[in-house]
C-alpha cells in the first residue's frame, strides 16, 4: 500500500467518525434528527432500545434492498462488483454503529442535562444542530471522496437511482421523504405524538447537502483527488 492510498485510507476513517460525531449531536439536540436515521431513532426512543443497534438492522435493510436492486439491474463482472461492494457494507456498518454507541455515550442530551444554561437552551440547542449539520456534511463528502465502501444511507440512493435512472439528488429527497413517512406512521400507530421529527428534521435535509457541495468546492482548490 503506497502513501496516496494509505492517506486515502486514513482521510475515509476521518470522514467515518466526522459523520458520526455530527449525526450523534443531531440526535442529542432534541430539535429533530435527520430523515434517513430518523425511523431508527424514533423506534430507539419508543420502545428502549439502544440507537446504535436499531440504526444496524436499519442499515442492513438498506444493504438488502441493494443486492436485490443490483441482481436486478446488473449483469456479469458489474453484478459481482457491485455485489461485493454490498457485502462490504455489512462490517462497515457494525463498525460505524459502534462508534455511534461511543459518541451517543459520550454526548450528553442537552435540553435536560444543560437545562438552565445557554447549550440548555432553544438557541444553544440550535446552534448545537448546526455543528452537527456541518460535520455530518464534512464526514459524508469526505468518505463520498475516498470512493471506498459507501455508507448504506448513500448506497441505497445509488442502488435505487440506479435502478429508476434519476439522479442521486432527486432520489435522496425521495427516500428521505419515504423515511419520514414511515417515522410519522410508526409515530401515530404507538405513542400518537413526534418522535425524532422537528425543525432539525428540515433543516438538516435541506442543510447537508449544501455543506456537502461547499466541502466539494474546497476538496477541488485543494487538490484533494482520488
Amino acid at each position: 500500500m503506497d502513501s496516496k492510498q494509505i492517506k486515502r485510507f486514513f482521510l475515509y476513517l476521518a470522514g467515518l467518525v466526522i459523520l458520526a460525531i455530527g449525526l450523534i449531536l443531531n440526535t442529542k439536540c432534541t430539535l429533530g434528527v435527520s430523515p434517513i436515521l430518523s425511523v431508527a431513532f424514533s423506534v430507539s426512543e419508543i420502545w428502549k432500545l439502544n440507537f446504535g443497534d436499531v440504526t444496524l438492522v436499519w442499515y442492513v435493510t438498506f444493504i438488502l434492498v441493494e443486492i436485490v436492486l443490483h441482481v436486478i439491474n446488473n449483469q456479469g463482472t458489474e453484478r459481482k462488483k457491485k455485489l461485493v461492494m454490498d457485502v462490504l457494507q455489512l462490517p462497515l456498518s457494525i463498525g460505524f454503529t459502534r462508534i455511534m454507541n461511543l459518541f451517543s455515550a459520550i454526548f450528553p442530551v442537552f435540553e435536560t442535562d444543560y437545562q438552565g444554561q445557554f447549550l440548555g437552551s432553544l438557541a444553544g440547542r440550535i446552534l448545537i444542530l448546526l455543528i452537527a449539520i456541518i460535520l455530518t456534511g464534512i464526514g459524508a463528502s469526505l468518505t463520498l471522496r475516498m470512493k471506498l465502501i459507501p455508507n448504506p444511507g448513500d448506497g441505497i440512493v445509488a442502488a435505487i437511482g440506479e435502478a429508476v435512472r434519476r439522479d442521486n439528488g432527486t432520489v435522496k429527497n425521495f427516500v428521505d421523504v419515504c423515511c419520514v413517512i414511515i417515522t410519522l406512521l410508526i409515530c401515530f400507530l404507538t405513542v400518537r405524538k413526534l418522535v425524532g421529527i422537528g425543525i432539525g428534521t428540515i433543516i438538516a435535509a435541506l442543510g447537508v447537502g449544501r455543506v456537502m457541495a461547499v466541502c466539494n468546492k474546497v476538496y477541488d482548490k485543494a487538490g484533494l483527488k482520488v
